[in-house]
């Protein structure tokens, strides 16, 4: 009979189903496995092991066992790190957290450590939860998460000539060609994203800079509105869909103005 020797490990919790009678399946971002899915036997039952703990984007510590690292692993215990209460409280910014809690969810291989996107994520949930939760949050976290993950876009340079950004010049963005090209190289398309140079050079910024100093960056109408378009028509293309959590982002807002 193979051992289950139990491992600990923090973990933040990104989705979750209930399974059976009793049992909750869920699935948790953590920095030592990646994306590990486990099975909390009696969860929705106990009153001791699993005491709102295993809520989404709730940061907790977790025991668990497993048998190999394909198995389902077997979740013992979880304590609560951070119920984030102000995010509970407040619908944008529950939504805001349900939606980076999905993008990490998209793009967190399993049983691959990836402790640069837990801390991601758990970096800009403690943003959301501790301050003012501008929608320009969401645009630095997808570009730190694309560049994490792989998918880096291009917008230092033309891809077609290679000659870096520069004043006078017009771009657009092109997401099935994951980057810029120049008004000179490539003609318009109804496909392609005008986006200006003060824009570009912001989201250039923002994927460098500290988090404890993204406030600082001020956005323009204009910026706020390119890059929410580029970045949403990137991270589609690359998934081949439009998350749900996003579409209910969106449609609050609108409705809200």
């Amino acid at each position: 009979m193979n051992a289950r020797p139990t491992q600990r490990t923090e973990a933040i919790v990104l989705r979750l189903f209930d399974y059976g009678e009793s049992d909750r399946i869920v699935t948790f971002s953590t920095p030592e496995f990646g994306k590990l899915r486990g099975i909390a036997k009696g969860a929705r039952r106990s009153k001791k092991r699993f005491a709102n703990a295993l809520e989404p984007f709730c940061r907790l510590e977790i025991l668990f066992s497993r048998r190999n690292p394909d198995s389902l692993a077997l979740i013992e215990g979880a304590e609560v790190v951070s119920h984030y209460p102000r995010i509970r409280a407040d619908l944008e910014r529950t939504l805001m957290a349900s939606y980076l809690i999905d993008l990490t969810d998209q793009f967190l291989p399993e049983d691959k450590q990836n402790a640069a996107l837990f801390t991601l994520l758990e970096s800009f949930l403690g943003l959301i939860e501790a301050g003012p939760a501008p929608e320009s949050l969401l645009r630095f976290f997808e570009m730190r998460l694309l560049k994490l993950a792989g998918y880096d876009p291009v917008l230092d340079r033309c891809l077609a000539c290679r000659e870096p950004i520069e004043n006078g010049n017009a771009y657009r963005f092109h997401a099935a060609d994951g980057g810029l090209h120049c008004a000179a190289c490539r003609p318009e398309t109804p496909e392609a994203l005008p986006v200006s140079l003060g824009t570009i050079r912001t989201l250039l910024m923002s994927r460098e800079l500290e988090a404890d100093r993204l406030g600082r960056l001020v956005w323009s109408g204009q910026s706020a509105d390119e890059s929410r378009r580029l970045l949403a028509r990137f991270i589609r293309h690359i998934l081949g869909k439009e998350l749900k959590s996003v579409q209910v982002l969106n449609e609050i807002r609108r409705l809200a103005k």
